[in-house]
């Protein structure tokens, strides 16, 4: 079943321990504008083989997610499972490309080499800037009545752990399984107008889930055919995601009414048939693609309904013939607020 209590944590950084021990979290104590003490518990070590979690940091990050998180109050808020609340999904929300991630040890000897180091360098600055702001996505714990936090010893215990990937699990955390509900922590730095993101994933979870439970779809390998009957028409076959990818997009034009396009690039070696495929929009409305597309060509798509991109933020999904997510993009208010011009993505 999904997390019980998801939702995001919005308050300032103001202490922190790095992760040790058998089971290591990099912990961050955080209070929110009117006193409240919360505990941030971030995993940088997997119970389950590999144990190095795959991360991803993106320093400048541009998103529509940051225009509706900025205007929630300080502290905790509850988020519903869908894409206009706020909550995180780091595959249907487009957050980034599964290639985009590295696996990394939790401590090793030397400078700027493990996950604790890499957190703590964007944390110490947050601690630093009076003005900047932490957003923990995770599963609420607490507040635990007459109870001390173990790590910073405020009263009562309280905050956000789960900050992770919380879909695609394997074994008895198949139970975690949700959408619009993974971790995963933003820091606003207004002073420098910036956000950085971090987002984190167990190399034992999949990425490619089912859009209602969460759990992991069978999908085969790059190159395995996907009906393996040897009489039936053979489909085309998977390729590593993002071969086939989305490079721009009219999101806003002059013309009235407007005449929306997306550009598609085959960026693999060989010819690739669209039939069956699909592009979606943020509400998840899907119109249907075909034709075919040669080795290092791009195809305008024009956009026809349901299909709509909203010149308020957004994102665009391109889906293969069995469904799967390929590539996506998403786009901000500010980059769509300019009429004619194309965001590149």
């Amino acid at each position: 079943m999904p997390l019980n209590a998801y939702g995001v944590l919005k308050g300032r950084a103001i202490s922190r321990r790095l992760g040790s021990g058998s089971s290591p979290h990099y912990q961050i104590h955080i209070v929110d504008e009117i006193g409240t003490n919360y505990r941030i518990a971030i995993n940088v070590k997997s119970q389950l083989g590999p144990s190095e979690l795959m991360y991803y940091i993106k320093p400048y990050f541009i998103h529509p997610l940051t225009e509706i998180v900025s205007i929630l109050p300080s502290g905790f808020s509850s988020l519903a499972p869908n894409s206009s609340s706020g909550a995180l999904d780091l595959i249907r929300g487009n957050l980034l490309q599964p290639a985009m991630m590295t696996p990394l040890p939790a401590n090793l000897p030397g400078p700027d080499n493990d996950l604790n180091e890499k957190l703590d360098q964007i944390v110490q600055r947050a601690m630093a800037d009076e003005e900047a702001l932490v957003y923990a996505f995770g599963e609420r714990w607490g507040p635990e009545a007459n109870k001390a936090d173990k790590y910073f010893g405020f009263v009562p215990g309280n905050g956000i752990h789960d900050i992770h990937m919380n879909q695609g699990n394997v074994g008895s955390f198949v139970r975690d399984d949700g959408v619009w509900q993974d971790g995963g922590v933003l820091f606003h730095f207004p002073g420098e107008q910036q956000w950085t993101a971090i987002f984190l994933k167990f190399q034992s979870q999949s990425w490619h889930t089912d859009d209602v439970t969460g759990h992991t779809l069978s999908v085969p390998e790059a190159g395995e055919p996907v009906n393996p009957d040897p009489i039936a028409p053979q489909p085309t076959e998977t390729l590593p995601d993002g071969l086939v990818r989305i490079v721009a997009a009219m999101v806003n034009s002059k013309e009235s009414p407007e005449r929306e396009w997306v550009h598609i690039l085959n960026a693999s070696d060989r010819v690739i048939s669209l039939d069956g495929w699909q592009l979606a929009d943020k509400q998840k409305a899907k119109m249907p693609l075909g034709g075919m597309l040669d080795p290092g060509a791009t195809v305008r798509v024009d956009v026809q309904p349901p299909v709509a991109l909203s010149n308020k933020g957004g994102i665009i999904t391109l889906l293969n013939q069995d469904g799967l997510k390929v590539h996506g993009v998403s786009y901000t208010k500010q980059q769509a607020n300019q009429p004619g011009w194309t965001i590149v993505f």
